[in-house]
């Protein structure tokens, strides 16, 4: 198939979740045969042609210079661009700033698209905006012609909300074999000795509530928060509560030395309160973190009973407050490992995708 995939900032990963799982994706689709295109932002530091195989297709992005309005008209740049390119199936990954031009995707091209999380709950979006994503999620359900739900809980929403079905198709995340404890002296840190979140700055992840539990507690554990400070959110997070044991790193993007800092962590929190499966929590599921995860039913759709969970900043200093170690708590590691290799695979996320892919460029024209 000749493949076009929209809605990320490019590859390699420089931003999220959805870069992410292209990264690993669209290569192993090229491994399999496929002709596949991938659309980056003029902004993304990349400056090759190709990755990997993958045909890389630069377009204008002026959102450092007008904000986020920048985003639709890079999304409307990357859509006019694959109305010449004859692609047999468009994977459109969200929707926030590219539903709104749906009418104008190709329609010889079957549109796939991953419907991310709920979008218009997060709170860092005015109620404005909030309403505008309601209307966004409407028009993407409404103008694709397969749905793809990334946790069983946005497979559930679409169905219930739409009548309409869709495939589910997580995230994946590679096992990770070869912890290097040298690593911890770039950051001044002993194995076991630490916590650690990885996360952007949004108040739906709950990173204040994280600090709150850890300030509140007598038990004194450096808290080590990886992610970009930038925006306002982050700004004032850093500027509150960055101290000894409040520690602000930023953004990290070498996996190995994310595996490692996961792997020699006391615990591992993931706030995340919307959306679907997180690559990041699978990251650290498959890089043996004990994770305490917030309270939802996305995370523990995905952790099950392999985790401790957290409603408030009372519960972290709870957990904080016990003598729990990764040694009296293998079980659940070992948990989560086996839900990375049986349901989380790389491979069997690759294999799914292409055969939702190859169904949906088979059922004749688009509606």
């Amino acid at each position: 198939m000749k493949i076009g995939i929209i809605g990320t900032r490019g590859i390699p990963n420089r931003y999220g979740g959805f870069e992410q799982f292209i990264e690993y994706v669209a290569p192993a689709l090229v491994q399999r045969g496929h002709d596949v295109y991938v659309y980056n932002s003029s902004l993304h530091p990349y400056r090759e042609s190709t990755y990997k195989g993958v045909h890389v297709i630069r377009r204008f992005d002026p959102e450092s210079k007008i904000g986020t309005a920048g985003q639709f008209i890079y999304d409307l740049n990357c859509i006019l661009d694959s109305r010449r390119r004859a692609y047999d199936v468009i994977l459109q990954l969200g929707y926030t700033s590219s539903s709104i031009w749906s009418f104008l995707y190709p329609r010889k091209s079957k549109l796939v698209t991953n419907m991310d999380g709920l979008e218009w709950k997060r709170s860092k979006y005015s109620r404005p905006v909030q309403r505008f994503l309601k209307v966004a999620e409407r028009w993407a359900v409404q103008s694709s012609d397969v749905l793809i739900a990334d946790s069983r809980g946005i497979q559930q929403y679409l169905l219930q909300r739409y009548n309409k079905p869709s495939q589910f198709i997580a995230y994946g995340a590679i096992p990770f074999t070869n912890p290097d404890e040298s690593v911890l002296q770039n950051f001044s840190l002993e194995k076991y000795a630490y916590n650690l979140v990885i996360a952007r700055m949004e108040p739906e992840n709950n990173i204040e509530t994280i600090i709150r539990g850890h300030l509140q507690s007598n038990r004194k554990w450096k808290l080590v928060i990886i992610g970009g400070t930038g925006n306002q959110y982050g700004t004032k997070l850093k500027r509150t509560y960055a101290s000894e044991w409040i520690h602000f790193a930023g953004p990290v993007y070498d996996m190995n030395l994310l595996n490692n800092l996961r792997y020699f962590s006391h615990y591992y929190f993931h706030g995340h309160s919307v959306g679907g499966t997180n690559p990041s929590l699978l990251e650290a599921m498959a890089s043996g973190a004990l994770i305490v995860a917030h309270n939802n039913p996305f995370n523990k759709s995905v952790l099950q009973q392999d985790a401790f969970y957290f409603d408030s900043p009372a519960d972290i200093t709870a957990i904080l407050s016990s003598t729990n170690t990764k040694a009296a708590h293998a079980a659940l590691l070992a948990g989560n490992l086996r839900k990375i290799e049986n349901e989380y695979s790389w491979e069997h996320i690759t294999r799914s995708l292409e055969q939702v892919l190859i169904e949906a460029a088979s059922n004749g024209r688009r509606h």
